[in-house]
């Protein structure tokens, strides 16, 4: 479902894992129906924002080096200059 963006699949999923599924698996049903239109298009559409979140992971672990240690101004340029 999640490798074929089969996005229209998941109301079935959702069902049968409701009925038959492992406990953890039966309360994460219930978060996924709270917004499920959402999840159906993240299934579906094929846009990424792992780029994004590679960015983001790679911008904390040079805050969490650094911290105490430096000015802003050598931070931004740690930030802007590429890996």
């Amino acid at each position: 479902m999640v490798r074929h963006r089969r996005g229209h699949l998941l109301g079935k999923w959702i069902r049968q894992a409701e009925h038959c599924g492992p406990r953890p698996i039966r309360s994460m049903t219930s978060f996924l129906r709270q917004d499920i239109d959402a999840v159906t298009i993240g299934l579906t559409l094929p846009y990424s924002s792992c780029s994004v979140e590679g960015h983001v992971c790679r911008i904390k672990r040079l805050k969490r080096s650094m911290y105490g240690r430096v000015s802003y101004a050598l931070l931004r340029a740690r930030i802007l200059t590429p890996p």
